[in-house]
Order: C-alpha cells, then structure tokens, then sequence
C-alpha cells in the first residue's frame, strides 16, 4: 500500500476521502441534547451534554479498492454534564464523574475500541463486542455517524445512526454540506399516530452537518438537528428537541501500522474475535424503570378520580391518561386482576381505559372478563365497543375479535347491533390507514355490503345500514343509494345521512338522480325529514345550476313546514357562503326562483350554521336544523359541531332527536305521507366520526302513554365515558445515537344525554341535549439513556357544558319555538414541566401552569328565534 497524502488524492480528484496509514488522528467529540418548548428561552433547556476525546487510525486498507478503509476508533476522558448553565444547586452533574453516572460497565464499554469499515466516505459496516449495551453501541454510532460525507454534491438515500434518510450534499473544496430529509427517514422502531390530522400531532425536523476539510482530513464537523412536535389542535402545546455533535481533530500523531489481509471479516476476526458487525442504525433500547409504579399501584391511586361524579373535572381524564401508561405496560394477568377486584361504579370507566390501551394484553383480558352472551353486563359491553370504536390506532386482531363476537351467542340484541356497527368505524379506520386488503378486513366488507339485502327483519337492516355510514365504503354507495329510495322511513334517512357523510366526488349523477327523485317525489310520497335530507345531500354535493333551481321552484308548493325549513336552507348557504352559495346567487337572478310570494313563507322551522370557535390552530362550526310537523310537533332536530385544521376536517358530534306520529295527542292532522306513522321518539349520537348505537325514548302508543304517566323529566344518556382522543407514540433516533421518545395523549370525559317532555296541559314540549366534558391533553418528550434521562411535557385542560334546549309551545299557531344553545364558563389551563434525573436518584424538576376562565355565551341563531324567545318566556312569567 502507497501512503499518499489527503491533499493530492482531493486534487486527483478520487471519489472519496481516505486516511493516511502509520498516523493517529486525535479528536475532541461532544454530543448535547436539549429539550424545551419551541418559544422556550435557552435558560429554560433541559438536556445534558457528552464530551470526551476520540482517536482514529486507519487499520486497513482493501489492496484492490484504496477507497474501501477499515478504521479504528477509541473514544476516551468521558465527561457528563448539564447541556445548560445552571446553578450548584440546580446542576445534578455537579461533582459527579463520569464512572459514578454511566457505570463502570458501562464506561468501560464505551472506551473500548470499535472498528467502522468506511468506503467512499460511507459507514458500510460498524464492528463492536455484541455483548456491549445497546445505549453504548449507540453512542458509537453516533460518533461514526460523523463520519458521513463524500466529496461531490448530489443526493441519495443512505443510513446512519437516526435511519435510511435521502440525503443531499454540497461539497466545494474544504467544505462539504450535509442536509437529512428528516421526513424520508426508515427506522427501526414504528409508532402510531390518531387517524384523525384534527386531533393529531404535527412534526417539523432538520437536520444539517458542516464538514471542513484540511488536505483531504476531516478539520471538523459540526450536527444540529431540531425535532418540533405540537397538537394540531393547539400548536401553543408543542415540544422542541435540539441536537448537537461536533467533532474537532486537536492534533495527528504517529499512530499504528497497517494491518495485512485480504477481506475486512478476517482483519476483524485477527484483531478482536469478540467483535461483529452490529449494524449502523440505532438500535432498540430497554430501560428499566426502578421505583416506577406497577399496575396495581396506578390504579389505587387513581380511582376516586375515575368515579362517576368526578368524570366531568379534569382529574377524570387525568387519571385515565395516568392508567393508560400504566396499563400499556401491564401483563394480561395484572390487568384481569384489577378488573376483577373494582367497584361496580368504576368498572365502566376501567373498562374504557383497559380497551383504550389497544395493546394485546389488554385486548385478550378486556375479551376474557365480559360474557356477550349473557344480559346483564350490558353496560360494560357497550362501554367495550365504543372504546373499540373510537380506538386511535385498531388493529386487524381487534375487527377479528368483534366479527367472532358478532358470529357468537349474544345476550343481547343491542349489543349484536353495536357490534356490527362499530365493525364499520373500526373498518373505516383500518383502510384509511392502507390496511383495506387484510384478510378480516375483506371478510367484514363483503358481510357489511352484503347485510342490508341478507335479512328481513327491519332492526337488522339499519344495523347494517349504520355500519355502512361509519365504514365509508367507496362500494356502499350504490347500496345506500337504493335504500334512500326504500318506502320504509327510517331506512331512507339512515341512507341519506349516510351518503352525506361521503367526499361529494363520490355522489355519483346516478346516485344525484335518485336523490332528486325523493325530493321531488318522482315515484313515491316521502316524510318530510326524508325529503329534506335529500336536499341538504344535494346542496353539499357540487350541485349543478338546474338542481338548485329546481330545489328553489319547490319552496312554496312544500307541506307548510317544509317551505320554511327550504327557505331557511338557502338562507343559510347564503349567510354562511357554504361551497354552493355562488350557484345560488346566480340562480336567484332568475326571479322565478326568487321572488317575494317564495321567499316570504313563515313557519317554525329553521337551518342555522355559526362559528362556535375560531383560533389561529382550529375553526370550530356549529349547525342546527329543525323541522316541525304541520301541527307543531318537533319532527326532527339535527346538531353538529366540525371541527377543521390544516384543511383536516373532522365531524365532532351529531345529535339528532326524531320524533313522529305524534299528531293524535293533540288532535291534529298529520301532513302528506306521514298519516299511518307509528308514534316514536329517538334519539342517534354521532361522536367523532363515530355513529353510535340509536336510542329509542318510545315507540307505539301504548309505550308512549305509560312513559308520559311515569316521566320523570330526567335525561336518557346516549353516550357515557372515556375516550382516548388523541394517542401519537414515536420514537426519533437521533444522530447522535440518542433516542428521543414521544408520547402524546388526549382523555376526554363525556357525557352526552338528551330528553323530550311533553305537557298537553300546557301544550307545551321541550327537547334537551346536554353535553358535559372535560378535556386533558399531555405530550411527554424524553430522551432516556439508562444512565441519564431528561424530559419535557407540556399540556393543556379544560371542563366544559354545553346545552341545547328547544321549547315549543303548540296552543295556538303559529306556534312558538324558542332554541338556546348555551356554554358555560369554563376555566382552561396550560402546564409545562422539565426534569433531570441521574441513576443515583438526584433529580432537578420545574413546573410552570396559567390559568384563565374563558367566558360563557349563548351562541347565536336567527333574529327570528331571539323575537320567539321573548315572546316564550314572557308567556311563562
């Protein structure tokens, strides 16, 4: 081998850089990492620094590849310290060795030499005794990691220590620039995100490299990578993790001489038969947490909280986010024992947590303790399927589990129509994140498309009609399609509402034409609340200027409650510049579509949509439509909340209240189509995404009458528990052959009830839908060595009521109708708290909070509403 000079091999223009034989290459190395939130001032880091020397020697040389080298390196005089200036009495460092915090194993471990093979400037393989902690291998790799460079610029996908990364170069003579496409990066170690972007996490990362060159030698090198993760829904709640290496050549000695051989794995072997090729990108990393809390412990902390009267205050989904920890680390046995072992009043919200915890443990003990096929239980077992439903990260396993549940003996016919329906969201959730062609997940569509047709019995073919609502199925459309067109009422609105829920894209002309013809009762009268839900599918459906117009030329020619409804539709495009509001505009040109005889209808019947909160992060919107029958009597209200973030959008709630058949309690005539309907009442909650089970209040006369005797004015609760709305897990190996983990989780307690009261001595019914919840958002970002460990979390909570009343006093007409939709005051706070803390259990901890009470109000509806409620209960005093 011809030692030649760095120099005239760069000049030479060869490919890559190399190292001189006979030499020693003497660096100081230092890898910090600081954490904080993104606005946070440097004094507020947390995080530690690693120092020490590192020398290089090239070992060998391949004869018949000069750019193929195997080199030698040895990292010595280990320092730890804090990455920040603290005070003696902050500093945990203070007067600690490097021995007394990584061990002597450890230490020792980490000087001991390793052998990475470099060929044009690429780490191809690391050499290191496999025995070796995987926290020592790492940092070994972050230090070869460094080494990464080639000499003319050009992109390409490489790894190192953080992963497989497509990365670019600018390379001129002395001086190499080294940028990582952080979001192309291949790791070791997948983590899971909420399938919902509005109740998600966002990252933003960089990471850039600077080598200079002295004839040839790396001068010195220097890494900063940023790691920025916030809550989309408040982007205030974020994290920051900055990364810094830098490697400095202090002075090149004689080193020793190069060693002979024909192939690197027998140089290896010569030189040290303890070591192997270990790989180059970081590796998993188990750290055994001493004095951490098992399962049992958590959870006799935490459950006073987890009593029902405490669900509505933020220590409810405190505590449940606290469980969930725990319980994802908790074996199958544990779990079943603190199932077995709870009070009655807090096993449902047990059974919210344990399900939520989407971990194999907890799904096989969850699975274990409830029997479908007895009655009692029934609770419980709704409780399981919801938690199913709103799961943030379902698997295959889970859709299985519930189809075998579904083929099994069950107790309960509710609990059979919540099964399949909640096979539907989990469906949904499953293709949306490409898992649409697993084996179950064919078997559960193929069952779902098929389920309408496949029975007689009307329950059964809503339940199915509402698994398809929550599944989304591209395939479902023609499906719903011609159950819109059923003559059974609620098979068309089930049908309806589901094809509205669909990207307007897929409403086909075929499917418009079939909508069109329930509207304009082509072949069939309908009930007002179907036809009406045919218009809203038409408007939000990229309308052509023909069905608007038509739409329009019906108002007037409507039942008499239907017109208004119409008009206050339109009205309300208008008003709120909804996407169809230009095809309106033009079709209101034409003053057959818009004259005074059409646009003067009156009624009690309205459509309203309002903002319900605007921030810089989420745009929260509200709507409201209700219909009455001709004689007073509510026929359906229709409440959402979306929410919309980074052009994400989310339905939050629906709540839909159906009454009909209601005429003969007050002697009066039924409208067109609606003269044979049995008299019911119901109420369906739609819940993030999520269509529930419905609730039936009563159905058929007798029914009525025996609950209108025994009434108690009390609410019936459509939706009650814990739910684990945002869940994000990843872990960022960084350069440095650190890793950072990430754990982001949101609880919300809810409790969703809804009633309607009829008086007949007063004429007078009244409609409640009251939702209680309390929010608790945390995102917990660490960086755990086994040695040292430093973290961040910041996080956020709230409580809040919202209430929405409709009274209606029928004793004369026009009747009167008053609607309130209030919020209370509701306090919101803001946490942030770092931490240090050294195996010796010396810890450094900061705690920060602000409170604020953000006002309530009463959100807005039309004019017309605020002139009835004056008039409602100045009548009532």
């Amino acid at each position: 081998n011809n030692p030649t000079a760095g120099s005239k091999q760069l000049n030479s223009a060869i490919a890559g850089p190399r190292l001189d034989n006979d030499k020693l290459y003497r660096y100081s190395y230092s890898t910090e990492v600081r954490l904080n939130r993104p606005t946070g001032s440097t004094r507020g880091n947390t995080g530690f620094r690693i120092s020490s020397d590192v020398d290089i020697s090239l070992v060998w040389r391949n004869p018949q590849i000069q750019d193929e080298q195997l080199l030698r390196l040895q990292i010595s005089n280990v320092q730890v310290e804090s990455a920040g200036k603290r005070s003696r009495k902050n500093n945990i460092f203070h007067g600690s060795s490097a021995e007394s915090i990584l061990g002597k194993v450890r230490l020792e471990a980490l000087q001991r030499p390793f052998m990475v093979l470099w060929k044009m400037g690429k780490i191809r393989s690391l050499y290191a005794h496999k025995a070796e902690p995987a926290t020592i291998k790492n940092l070994k790799r972050g230090v070869a990691s460094m080494l990464m460079m080639q000499l003319k610029s050009g992109k390409m996908s490489e790894a190192d220590a953080s992963g497989k990364c497509l990365v670019e170069y600018k390379a001129t003579k002395d001086q190499v620039i080294r940028t990582k496409h952080l979001d192309t990066c291949k790791t070791q170690e997948m983590g899971f995100t909420t399938h919902s972007p509005v109740l998600g996490i966002s990252g933003k990362s960089t990471s850039e490299t600077v080598i200079t060159l002295e004839n040839g030698i790396i001068k010195s090198a220097d890494v900063e990578e940023t790691h920025i993760l916030s809550i989309n829904a408040r982007h205030k709640a974020a994290t920051k993790v900055l990364s810094r290496q830098s490697l400095t050549l202090k002075k090149i000695e004689v080193g020793p001489t190069e060693v002979a051989g024909k192939d690197v794995a027998s140089v290896v072997k010569s030189l040290d038969d303890k070591h192997m090729s270990v790989g180059v990108m970081v590796e998993k990393v188990k750290t055994k947490c001493k004095g951490c809390p098992n399962l049992m412990d958590t959870w006799k902390a935490v459950r006073s909280q987890l009593e029902p009267e405490s669900l509505s205050k933020a220590e409810g989904p405190r505590s449940f986010l606290a469980l969930l920890h725990s319980l994802r680390k908790a074996s199958k046995s544990e779990i079943l024992t603190v199932l077995r072992n709870c009070s009655k009043t807090v096993l449902p919200q047990l059974v919210d947590a344990v399900t939520s915890a989407q971990t194999p443990s907890s799904h096989s003990a969850i699975l274990e303790f409830l029997d479908f096929s007895k009655k009692e239980g029934l609770v419980l077992q709704e409780r399981f399927l919801y938690a199913c439903g709103f799961a943030s990260h379902p698997t295959e396993t889970m859709l299985q589990s519930l189809l075998d549940l579904a083929q099994g003996k069950i107790g309960s016919t509710e609990i059979k129509e919540s099964i399949v329906i909640i096979m539907g969201a989990l469906l949904r959730k499953l293709c949306l994140k490409g898992a649409c062609a697993l084996p179950t997940v064919l078997k559960v569509k193929e069952m779902l498309l098929a389920g309408p047709d496949s029975t007689q019995m009307e329950s059964e073919v809503l339940m199915y009609l509402l698994a398809l609502k929550n599944a989304l199925l591209p395939e479902g459309v023609p499906v719903l399609a011609k159950y819109a067109e059923s003559e059974v009422g609620a098979f068309s609105t089930i049908a309806i509402t589901a094809l509205q829920r669909y990207d307007p894209q897929l409403i086909t002309p075929e499917v418009k034409k079939t909508l069109n013809r329930i509207y304009h009762q082509n072949k069939h009268i309908y009930e007002k609340n179907v036809r009406a839900a045919a218009a809203d599918v038409i408007m939000s459906s990229s309308p052509s200027y023909m069905e608007v117009k038509n739409l329009l030329l019906s108002i007037g020619h409507l039942p008499h409650e239907m017109n208004k409804y119409m008009l206050s539709k339109v009205q309300d495009i208008l008003r709120f510049e909804m996407p169809a509001c230009k095809l309106v505009r033009q079709v209101m040109k034409d003053m057959a579509s818009h004259n005074y005889d059409r646009f003067s209808k009156t009624g009690s019947s309205s459509a309203f949509s309002g903002f319900m909160a605007r921030t810089a992060d989420v745009t929260c919107t509200y709507n409201l439509d209700i219909l009455y029958s001709g004689s007073g009597v509510l026929r359906r209200s229709n409440m959402n909340i979306y929410g919309q973030s980074n052009n994400a959008f989310l339905h939050g709630l629906q709540v839909t209240i159906e009454a009909q058949g209601l005429e003969s309690l007050i002697a009066a005539t039924p409208d067109e189509g609606e003269e044979e309907l049995e008299s019911f009442a119901g109420m369906s909650a739609l819940l993030f995404d999520v269509q529930l089970r419905p609730v039936t209040f009563f159905k058929g006369y007798s029914d009525l009458m025996s609950k209108m005797f025994s009434i108690s004015g009390d609410p019936i609760s459509v939706v009650k528990g814990l739910i684990l709305l945002t869940d994000h897990s990843q872990v960022i190996p960084l350069q440095s052959g650190l890793r950072t983990s990430a754990e982001f989780q949101g609880g919300l307690a809810i409790d969703i009830s809804g009633g309607m009261e009829f008086s007949l001595w007063y004429r007078e019914s009244k409609t409640s839908v009251n939702n209680r919840g309390a929010l608790v958002v945390i995102g917990n970002v660490t960086v755990d060595t086994g040695f040292v460990s430093a973290g961040v979390e910041v996080g956020f909570e709230t409580e809040a009521t919202l209430d929405f009343i409709t009274t209606v006093q029928f004793s004369e007409y026009p009747f009167l109708v008053c609607m309130q939709m209030d919020k209370t005051t509701f306090p919101f706070r803001e946490t942030v708290s770092k931490q240090e803390k050294l195996p010796s259990g010396q810890t450094f901890s900061l705690k920060r909070s602000r409170d604020q009470l953000v006002p309530g109000s009463e959100f807005p509806l039309h004019q017309e509403n605020s002139n009835m409620c004056k008039k409602v209960f100045e009548q009532a005093w």
